[in-house]
């Protein structure tokens, strides 16, 4: 029963220019997350570790930071674990390609002709591990964009491999990195493949990169995944920060394949709303999210509902006050000022028909989903009321 460990997009030496003075620590986070997808094929004993493109965030990288991820691929050199690796989009294997530029296999310490490291390219898009029953298809591209689907060609080589000599009965595993196509959002992109593709490639499993999420699936007989990235890239992508283990063994004459995500990156996620109305004011509001701090978690809270006219709440400062306690924060207000009560004023006066003609009209535009126009009629309201019932406070300029 082979056993692998299936991770993508990586994205080690990703510049992150909108974390300012945070890029470095986030590139530490993604360098840390790979190092425990390492640690955890070793400990879970797997028998091939599938790298499914963007290892490198672009082929602009220094040495030191190729010669970093080879120390740890060096780890399953000396335990013989073999790793396979496609170039993605990031590090395609263009002319200038990381790839061409370094010898991955020589610098994580993999004797030649050993398969211990194998980088698929344009040239090499099948690797045999005998003892394992597994084979390995992929279809590399010599530019970002590919001219077909690497399917066409994967699907040829699995026909082939089915049918030839001590390989015929391998596990077949494919390799891509790029979209499956759906309509109106994975149309157009540099690599696309399409679900009949895949049900029709002959394999037994395809490992996928280019989605940050996780996400698994069938298509005919074939069970392919999106590992995510071991760390999120952007800090929007709640779907990334684990690898996937994947056994491949025979159940009553039939292949099966179980996939189970395994945590390894560290950034956690969590959305909230508050009640504008249990909001009694800033520093309180502060103090609740404050309860909340960690440099792990992505913080994403929204103020709804309503709340009261004595509330002054500036969410830009409350953001910056708050932001080193949390990876990330992002603090919105949405919510809305409480009207007056119409039934305060009686109805034959001017604040009493101004009430309920301004009610009328919010609600109105609320039903009909108009939130900006029913915002300005607040506003107006507010503003009306407040002349009204004492023009002296007001200055209108």
């Amino acid at each position: 029963m082979p056993r692998l460990l299936h991770m993508a997009d990586v994205h080690l030496g990703a510049r992150h220019d909108d974390l300012g003075p945070k890029a470095a620590d986030q590139r530490e986070r993604q360098f840390a997350a790979f190092a425990r997808a390492i640690d955890l094929a070793l400990a879970e004993k797997v028998d091939l570790v599938l790298i499914c493109g963007d290892l490198f965030d672009s082929n602009s990288q220094p040495r030191r930071s190729v010669e970093r991820a080879a120390v740890e691929l060096s780890k399953l050199v000396k335990r013989h674990v073999p790793v396979v690796v496609v170039p993605g989009t990031h590090d395609c294997y263009e002319p200038g390609s990381i790839y061409r530029a370094f010898d991955l296999a020589e610098l994580a310490g993999a004797p030649p002709d050993s398969n211990l490291v194998t980088v698929m390219t344009d040239v090499r898009q099948q690797v045999d591990f005998g003892p394992l029953g597994v084979s390995v298809l992929s279809r590399v591209f010599p530019a970002k964009r590919a001219a077909e689907s690497p399917l066409i060609a994967i699907r040829a080589a699995a026909e082939k491999a089915r049918g030839e000599g001590p390989r015929a009965g391998n596990y077949l595993v494919g390799m891509i990195h790029g979209s499956i196509a759906q309509p109106g959002r994975f149309e157009q992109d540099e690599v696309i493949v399409t679900t009949d593709e895949i049900a029709h490639s002959g394999l037994d499993y395809l490992a996928l990169g280019h989605v940050h999420s996780f996400r698994e699936g069938r298509a005919g007989g074939v069970a392919f995944a999106y590992s995510g990235a071991p760390e999120p890239v952007a800090l929007d992508q709640d779907g990334a920060g684990q690898v996937l283990l994947v056994n491949l063994e025979e159940r009553d004459g039939k292949r099966v394949v179980t996939i189970e995500p395994r945590p390894v990156g560290k950034t956690r996620f969590k959305k909230m709303e508050l009640d504008g109305a249990t909001v009694a004011s800033q520093a309180a509001l502060a103090a609740q999210l404050r309860e909340l701090a960690d440099p792990d978690l992505v913080l994403d809270a929204r103020i709804v509902g309503v709340h009261s006219s004595e509330l002054d709440l500036n969410v830009d400062e409350l953001t910056r006050q708050l932001e080193g306690s949390f990876l990330r924060l992002r603090l919105r207000d949405a919510s809305v000022v409480a009207l007056p009560d119409g039934a305060a004023a009686p109805p034959d006066t001017i604040l009493g028909a101004l009430t309920r003609d301004f009610r009328a009209r919010i609600d109105d535009h609320e039903t009909r989903g108009d939130a900006d126009r029913a915002a300005e009629l607040r506003e107006a309201l507010l503003l009306g009321v407040a002349l009204l019932d004492d023009p002296t406070r007001v200055t209108l300029a």
